[in-house]
C-alpha cells in the first residue's frame, strides 16, 4: 500500500468556524460564510489578505450559479491564487482538506481557508437531472430517504436488523446535540429508544429519526504548513494524517450487493496508512445523513462484524466517556443538516475534540480522530463517493 503524503505532518489545521443551524434562516450562503470567515479570523488573528488559497462545497442554495466561488471570495474580500470548488456532496469537506494539502505543497498556495456554506431550507437551486428524472422519480422513489428505505429492506433480508441498535445511535447523538448550542434549536430535545421505534415510517423501514432535516448554517478551517503555523504561533494544530477516497464503487457491475460500500475499501486503508487498528480509534465521526449509513460504516471498516452493526451500536457505549465516542456533537441527524454543508458537521466536531475545547462533552485524552463522508446516493446502489481521513493532534 502507498504512503499517505499527509503522514509527515507537514500540514496542520489551525481553526475551525461554524455558525449555529437553523431552518429557513432567511440568510445566503454568503451571509453564512462571512460569519464562518470571521470566525476564523478572530481564531487566528489573520484577515483577508492572508487567505491565498480558498476551497468550498458547492452550496444547493447557489448551485445554479457557474461562478459561485469567485463571487463568494469576492464578498469575503479574499483575492485567491488558489479557488477550487468540489462537487462530492458530504464528501467534499475532508476531500478539501486533501485538495488544500496538495494545493499547498506544490506552492499554488500558503494559507487555505475551507468552506462549507448553505441554505437550502431558505433557497433551493438544486436540479439533479440524469437517473432521478429516469428511474426514480417516475416510480415514485423520492430521493434518498426512498433509496435508503430500499437499501435497509435488502440489507434487513440478508442480514436480520435490530432496530433497538439504530435507536440507540439516535440517542446517543441526540446526547450531544443537547450539549451542542450550534445544533437546530428544535432538535435539542431528549430522545428514546422507544421515540424511535415509534417515530413514523418515511420510506419504511426507514423512520422520521433516522433522518436528517434539511437546514441552512455553514462550517469552515483554515489550514496551512506547520512550519508557518509555528511562524505564527499558532500553536492549537490538528494534523491530517492519511486519507482515501473513491468515487462509483463496483460501478461497472450489473448486478452488485448494495449493502457493500466504498468504505469497505477506505476505510480500513486510512487505519493501515495511519498504523491504527479500529481498537485503536479514539473519536469515530462519520457522516449520518441516515443512521443506517452509519451502521454499515461500523461494519465495513472493521468495528462490528458484518451483519452485526445493529447489535454493536446497542451493547456499544458511544457517549463521549464510552467505548467508541460517535458524533459527539450530535452528528447531521441531530444538529441539522446545513446542506451540501453538512460534511463539515461532523468533521468540525473532531477538530474541536482534538483541540480539546469540547467542554461539557469533551472525550478525555483524545488523540485521534477517523472522520468519513458520503457524497450522492445514485441509482440501483448505496453511495457515489466514499472517503475517509485519520485526523491526530
Amino acid at each position: 500500500m502507498a504512503r499517505s503524503f499527509l503522514e509527515d505532518k507537514e500540514i496542520c489545521i489551525v481553526a475551525y468556524g461554524e455558525t449555529k443551524i437553523e431552518r429557513r434562516s432567511g440568510r445566503s450562503a454568503y451571509e453564512i460564510a462571512a460569519e464562518v470567515a470571521e470566525q476564523l479570523y478572530k481564531k487566528t488573528k489573520l484577515g483577508p489578505s492572508d487567505i491565498d488559497g480558498v476551497t468550498f462545497t458547492v452550496p444547493l442554495s447557489e448551485c445554479s450559479n457557474p461562478f459561485w466561488s469567485g463571487y463568494a471570495t469576492e464578498y469575503l474580500g479574499i483575492s485567491a491564487k488558489w479557488l477550487q470548488t468540489s462537487d462530492l456532496g458530504g464528501a467534499s469537506a475532508i476531500g478539501n482538506i486533501t485538495r488544500a494539502a496538495m494545493a499547498i505543497k506544490s506552492g499554488l498556495c500558503e494559507t487555505a481557508m475551507i468552506l462549507g456554506v448553505d441554505a437550502p431550507s431558505t433557497q433551493w437551486r438544486a436540479y439533479y437531472g440524469s437517473y432521478r428524472n429516469q428511474f426514480w422519480d417516475p416510480v415514485g422513489v423520492q430521493g434518498p430517504p426512498g433509496a435508503f428505505g430500499l437499501l435497509m429492506n435488502r440489507y434487513e433480508h440478508q442480514y436480520g436488523l435490530d432496530f433497538e441498535g439504530l435507536g440507540a445511535l439516535a440517542v446517543a447523538q441526540r446526547n450531544g446535540a443537547i450539549k451542542n448550542p450550534n445544533a437546530y434549536e428544535k432538535l435539542r430535545q431528549k430522545i428514546t429508544v422507544d421515540d424511535y421505534i415509534n417515530s413514523r415510517q418515511v420510506s419504511s423501514p426507514l423512520r422520521l429519526l433516522d433522518s436528517v432535516m434539511w437546514c441552512d448554517g455553514g462550517n469552515g478551517l483554515i489550514v496551512m504548513k506547520t512550519s508557518r503555523a509555528k511562524k505564527l504561533g499558532l500553536t492549537n494544530r490538528v494534523y491530517p494524517i492519511s486519507y482515501a477516497e473513491i468515487s462509483n464503487f463496483n460501478c461497472a457491475e450489473q448486478t452488485p450487493d448494495i449493502t457493500e460500500t466504498g468504505h469497505s475499501v477506505v476505510g480500513p486503508q486510512v487505519l493501515k496508512q495511519a498504523k491504527l487498528k479500529p481498537k485503536d480509534v479514539d473519536m469515530f465521526h462519520p457522516y449520518d445523513d441516515f443512521l443506517f449509513a452509519v451502521m454499515l460504516k461500523t461494519e465495513q471498516i472493521g468495528f462490528a462484524r458484518k451483519g452485526r452493526g445493529s447489535q454493536f451500536l446497542k451493547d456499544t457505549d458511544l457517549g463521549p466517556k464510552g467505548d467508541l465516542p460517535l458524533n459527539t456533537g450530535g452528528g447531521q441527524i441531530s444538529c441539522g443538516q446545513p446542506g451540501l454543508a453538512g460534511g463539515g458537521v461532523n468533521l468540525t466536531e473532531a477538530v474541536r475534540q482534538l483541540m480539546g475545547e469540547g467542554k461539557s462533552r469533551q472525550v478525555p485524552n483524545a488523540r485521534n480522530a477517523l472522520v468519513t463522508g458520503i457524497g450522492v446516493i445514485p441509482y440501483g446502489r448505496n453511495w457515489g463517493t466514499a472517503n475517509a481521513m485519520v485526523l491526530v493532534n
